[in-house]
């Protein structure tokens, strides 16, 4: 039976697949809590061999996930960004090995690590009135759950750099047209269609679909992994700068942050 670590991850099983909500209210953000109750999550789920999809969506109807708390990294503590980005690291690692198919019903705005966790999923149905972003850089930080390069693999460069270096916030009908997202729904429809998928899935070999899961994955080649150390580490890296500093304190205060570019 999969039981969930935290208070911050509902659970349930419908037939072969494993629905997990985000439910940290307001704006359902990744804290180490419930990074650590996700990696054990898909890890029972991979253990569990009557599952075989994992659906994961948000808690409300307004947020999908808007990441991490930044209040976190109010210090500018290094030794907690190590920690932090470690825990984002694992978890959508481990989400995007899950050996069967991971669906994101995105209900909601999937900002920075709610956008990265949409992206180690499989597939991702949005909602018309989602929107996905990946602000980091406008508050001195960087994506360290695999964005720039998951994103950069599904979208392209282009759209990838505008998104992240352009801080371009998209909404759910360009996300669909760029292939950020498979397909769009009305609102309050995201979960009802991503359990249909999964049904879908459940119709196949779940030893088939692992194996031309592996396939299709392998054929990003085997920079990828190294990729997202090296992500982590500049994430980390980060926490040297005074812009790291003042662009979190900067948007916890409200104010539009003063950047010295050192």
């Amino acid at each position: 039976m999969i039981e969930s670590p935290c208070e911050q991850l509902l659970v349930e099983v419908r037939d072969h697949t494993l629905v997990i909500t985000i439910s940290n209210p307001p704006a359902n953000t990744w804290n180490e809590e419930n990074l650590a109750g996700l990696e054990t999550l898909v890890q029972q789920a991979n253990a569990d061999k009557e599952i075989y999809a994992l659906l994961i969506t948000g808690a409300g109807e307004k947020f999908f996930s808007a990441g991490a708390d930044l209040n976190v990294f109010a210090e500018g503590d290094k030794q907690v960004a190590g920690v932090m980005a470690g825990r984002f690291g694992r978890a959508f690692e481990t989400l995007a090995d899950f050996r069967g198919v991971s669906i994101a019903a995105v209900n909601g705005y999937a900002m920075g690590g709610g956008l990265e966790c949409a992206l180690a999923c499989d597939i991702r149905v949005a909602e018309s009135h989602a929107q996905l972003a990946l602000p980091e850089a406008t508050v001195g930080l960087l994506p360290c759950g695999g964005g720039t390069q998951n994103l950069a693999w599904l979208v392209g460069e282009g759209w990838a750099k505008r998104m992240i270096l352009c801080g371009e916030r998209v909404d759910a009908a360009t996300a669909q047209r760029i292939g950020l997202v498979e397909e769009v729904v009305d609102r309050g429809q995201a979960l009802g269609r991503a359990l249909t998928l999964a049904q879908g899935v459940a119709k196949q070999s779940p030893v088939a679909v692992s194996a031309c899961k592996t396939l299709i994955q392998s054929a990003r080649g085997g920079s990828i992994n190294s990729a997202y150390a090296q992500e982590r580490d500049a994430f980390v890296a980060l926490f040297d700068s005074a812009d790291q500093s003042e662009g979190v304190n900067a948007f916890l205060e409200k104010r539009p942050p003063q950047w010295t570019n050192s």
